[in-house]
């Protein structure tokens, strides 16, 4: 069984940075495309970012420019560096593994951003 499990959430203020971890770990394959969907108070999920294993990258219009979305295909992992953060950052950031069609979710890790 595939679990999935983020780390590196946080409180800070507005401008400041932090780097998001996730690790996908339980299949003998590795994942293919991996990413991040956040998902604030009140609103639906949405998605973030995502990799592909060759190194693709797409990023929500939103993020574009402030966050990074790199992964370790070796190691099964995926990372976002968000910087100048807002407060609409705020939100539970959720990993998602995608492994040949079926997706698999973390239980999200929390970012705050005061302003």
């Amino acid at each position: 069984q595939v679990q999935v499990v983020e780390s590196g959430g946080g409180t800070l203020q507005l401008g400041g940075s932090l780097r998001l971890s996730c690790v996908a770990s339980g299949s003998r394959y590795g994942a293919l495309a991996l990413g991040w969907y956040r998902q604030a108070p009140g609103k639906q999920r949405e998605f973030v970012a995502t990799i592909t294993p060759f190194g693709r990258t797409d990023y929500a219009d939103s993020v574009k420019g402030r966050f990074t979305i790199s992964r370790d295909s070796a190691k099964n992992m995926v990372y976002l560096q968000m910087n100048s953060l807002k407060p609409e950052d705020t939100a539970v950031y959720y990993c998602n593994a995608d492994y040949a069609g079926t997706n698999y979710w973390g239980k999200g890790t929390l970012v705050t951003v005061s302003s």
